[in-house]
């Protein structure tokens, strides 16, 4: 029920200001002239919200995460097994949630269900935090009395996504770290350690080698245009970052992670895990076909994947097996075209995508705990051949000056 803010003068003719819940601002009107109160201004209450609240929402800052919505499908499973009203439901998870902005869409979803809505609908209204998918299976609980396995299943899906980016992001934390290392120390060397050894050289007045002389351009280059390079990464950062906003940037750019040699193939197979769980999850919760796969399509983060959903959707409205439209896509292997044609057959499509999801996952989670063992080679030889072209350019000009040195002798 929605709040209103009031001013008004009580029967001395004194001011008063309040809040209260009502339907309605005559509803408010109503209830102050039978307390004894002349409202003088009525207005619907807006949370105040500080300007570092703003700045923080800006940043992203108390957004909800994975790990919110998992908790949260997790608690509407319980709640709604147990027999707990919605409305109550969610009034409890509002007071319990630690996300401002998820404790926002849990009010005004309450004010939504209170005014008529059902709850799909109100989730609806915030496809910032409630995907097409996840409005779409709580749609298919509402109407067939099955919400609760409706949360389930989300919470199952969630979760299975939650523990994929974890696992990820664990197993690329060394490499970026080494990266990250490496780059700190080219900056330290060619700031403070180069410029030294470059003065020694230059007042011997001997020929250096190739190696020394492109290291100590490099670091004339850093010292004294140091600006240049932040404004050209920046720059181009930023325009890459424009880039990929548009629609034919976010597609290219989106083709291209599934290129990336070694993270490329394993990004690839956790898309297609996530879909063919997502795929599963819809059509087994009583979505229609073609309105799985589009729901499926809309929720891929992908724009290179939902293109191929897309695919597999127009050729299923056009009449097509959906095994052999995939197929075209080049996206499966063999085995798994083979399992979908055997869903097709059996009527089991949601069983054998759900098989689907699962070997991805599986390959998925034995490539990415073995990935920082395939980085690790190749990190070590690009920081050897880094740490032999400072060899070079430092010590074959101290051994030129030796061997001048010796034959002058």
């Amino acid at each position: 029920m929605p709040h209103f803010e009031f001013k008004g003068r009580d029967a001395r003719g004194e001011l008063v200001s309040s809040r209260l819940e009502a339907d309605s601002i005559d509803a408010v009107a109503n209830q102050l002239m039978n307390s004894g109160i002349t409202p003088l201004e009525i207005e619907p209450y807006t949370p105040r919200v500080s300007a570092r609240e703003q700045i923080g929402r800006f940043l992203g800052a108390g957004r909800p995460t994975t790990d919110d919505l998992v908790l949260f499908c997790r608690q509407m499973y319980t709640l709604a097994r147990a027999g707990v009203p919605i409305i109550r439901a969610l009034t409890g998870l509002r007071e319990s949630t630690r996300s401002p902005v998820m404790a926002e869409a849990l009010d005004d979803i309450i004010d939504s269900l209170e005014s008529g809505r059902d709850l799909a609908g109100s989730l609806a209204r915030h496809p910032a935090i409630f995907s097409p998918l996840f409005v779409n299976v709580v749609r298919v609980g509402e109407n067939s009395g099955r919400l609760e396995e409706s949360f389930l299943r989300l919470y199952e899906y969630l979760g299975f996504e939650q523990a994929t980016r974890k696992r990820v992001k664990v197993a690329l934390r060394y490499p970026a770290f080494v990266v990250f290392a490496v780059a700190v120390a080219i900056v330290v060397i060619m700031w403070i350690v180069v410029p030294p050894f470059a003065q020694v050289f230059s007042s011997m007045g001997a020929q250096l080698p190739l190696p020394t002389r492109i290291i100590i351009g490099i670091s004339n280059f850093f010292v004294h245009y140091w600006y240049v390079p932040i404004a050209v990464i920046a720059g181009a950062a930023y325009a890459a970052r424009r880039y990929v906003r548009t629609e034919r940037g976010r597609y290219r750019w989106d083709r291209l992670k599934f290129r990336i040699p070694v993270v490329g193939s394993i990004m690839l197979r956790s898309a297609l895990a996530r879909f063919a769980r997502a795929f599963s999850m819809s059509y087994r919760s009583g979505v229609p076909l073609i309105q799985a796969l589009s729901l499926v399509g809309r929720a891929a983060d992908n724009e290179y994947l939902r293109e191929r959903v897309n695919e597999l959707r127009s050729g299923v409205e056009r009449g097509e097996a959906i095994s052999r439209i995939a197929a075209t896509t080049g996206l499966f292997t063999p085995m798994v075209l083979q399992m979908m044609a055997v869903g097709e057959e059996t009527g089991a499509i949601d069983d054998m995508m759900q098989e689907v999801a699962e070997f991805y996952e599986r390959d998925v989670a034995y490539d990415v705990e073995n990935l920082a063992a395939v980085l690790e080679p190749i990190l070590i030889v690009a920081v050897g051949c880094l740490v032999l072209l400072l060899a070079l350019a430092v010590f074959l000009p101290m051994w030129d000056l030796y061997n001048l040195a010796a034959s002058g002798a």
